[in-house]
């Protein structure tokens, strides 16, 4: 595909479009070329910045093109209605969506494949989201580049004794590991990691998922289909008999699910499973309230992990401030330093090459609550998530706010970004 020029932005460019522009060198200036290698230049270019997400956003006279970088929505492109309508209808055709109808929700798949430098062709999974608004459709578009290198449980980004005590969790012969944090905090990377440190060949190793993002050599994977009614517990009660040593799901969203779950952690299998709960506690108030009986969860449950994804610092451009006036500000975390580390406070710097960000690439920030005797007894009686908590930091588990400031204290990200990713009352106190 040939180049497309980059733009900047104008006096006519919507303010709220300004305002996010990180670099003007990543807005691609495509008017008047034909949709389909418009579309085809932005899906390409949004994937070779490394983006979760492509928008297509129609609002009063134009439609604004946006992606998901490194957890933040920014602008690459901007075209006129007529433009934006001729693209969003390729993008309909090219996803096998409904072309004639526009005036409910609608779902499409397209396999985008282009030629890579080295003449192999490279492939982007695009799980695409047609939905109406008050001046047209707008567009979500999900990038999965197939290919792509999953990441190792080491590279996640867990503090030493976070990982050796998740190590050990999910080790284990059977049990549920449920892994919880809002959508886009990376639960998917920890998934998929911790089934290849397990896949040794001498496992077998079923999933469910919502969709397959990732296919895997010596996973057994299937996808749920609503459109069938295919969901969750269907496709768990069918994996069931198919005898696997080891199951991951996608996502527990419904009490048979949730209940199905317990029941083949109790059997003798070793479950995965994600959960939206904003810690490790209240994950287990979650399942409560998806109608897991306490004394059957407290039988169950390894462990649980909470996470969010930080951007780190460029450490080409991060600027130093020194603590010499204010030493004691590492002081809660001093055991987990090493010599000379909590000595120096950085912040972002912002360069054309980390594209004005200051920060490039993102590392996890967790809190790992391991099943103990005294916690099992706790989730039987069923006592609150506080009291959970409250026993679980008696017993040295790393809280968001420990982990958090370590890693500030290591200079791989700023304060500013632990107050944007992690809520301030994981921060500020330590009962919450």
């Amino acid at each position: 595909m040939s180049k497309v020029a980059s733009i900047s932005p104008t006096r006519t460019t919507p303010a709220y479009i300004k305002a996010q522009i990180g670099s003007p060198s990543q807005m691609l200036d495509v008017s008047g070329l034909p949709a389909e290698k418009s579309v085809g230049a932005l899906i390409e270019h949004a994937a070779s910045m490394g983006s979760s997400d492509l928008f297509f956003c129609s609002a009063d006279g134009h439609v604004a093109v946006q992606v998901r970088h490194m957890g933040l929505v920014q602008p690459i492109s901007i075209v006129t209605s007529d433009e934006g309508k001729r693209m969003l209808a390729h993008i309909r055709t090219a996803s096998g969506a409904d072309v004639n109808e526009r005036r409910k929700p609608g779902d499409g798949r397209w396999i985008y494949r282009r030629d890579s430098e080295d003449n192999d062709e490279d492939i982007i999974d695009l799980r695409i989201n047609f939905i109406p608004t008050m001046y047209g459709e707008d567009v979500a578009v999900r990038l999965l580049v197939r290919g792509h290198a999953l990441f190792n449980l080491e590279q996640l980004g867990m503090l030493p004794q976070q990982f050796a005590s998740y190590v050990q969790m999910i080790e284990a012969p059977s049990g549920l590991v449920l892994i919880t944090g809002p959508t886009g905090s990376g639960k998917t990377a920890t998934l998929y990691s911790s089934l290849l440190h397990l896949n040794d060949g001498k496992r077998k190793i079923n999933t469910i998922e919502d969709p397959v993002e990732y296919a895997v050599d010596g996973f057994h994977q299937s996808q749920v289909n609503s459109a069938i009614n295919l969901g969750f517990a269907e496709l768990l009660r069918a994996v069931l008999r198919q005898s696997p040593d080891v199951i991951m799901i996608g996502e527990v969203r419904d009490e048979e699910t949730a209940l199905t779950a317990v029941r083949a952690a109790n059997s003798g299998l070793l479950v995965f499973a994600t959960l939206h709960a904003p810690d490790t506690a209240s994950a287990v108030q979650s399942m409560r309230a998806l109608g897991v009986p306490a004394h059957f969860l407290a039988s169950s449950l390894r462990g649980v992990v909470s996470q969010r994804l930080l951007r780190m610092l460029d450490p080409e451009s991060r600027r130093p401030f020194d603590l010499v006036d204010a030493p004691d500000t590492f002081d809660e975390v001093k055991e987990f330093l090493q010599p000379g580390e909590g000595m120096t406070l950085y912040s972002h710097g912002p360069t054309e090459k980390n594209g004005m960000t200051g920060y490039s690439g993102r590392v996890g920030v967790f809190e790992v609550l391991s099943t103990t005797r005294v916690i099992r007894q706790l989730i039987a009686d069923g006592v609150s998530a506080g009291a959970i908590r409250k026993q679980a930091v008696a017993e040295k588990m790393l809280q968001f706010r420990h982990s958090a400031l370590i890693k500030v204290a290591k200079g791989i990200t700023s304060t500013e970004e632990i107050f944007r990713v992690v809520p301030n009352e994981q921060l500020l106190s330590d009962d919450y």
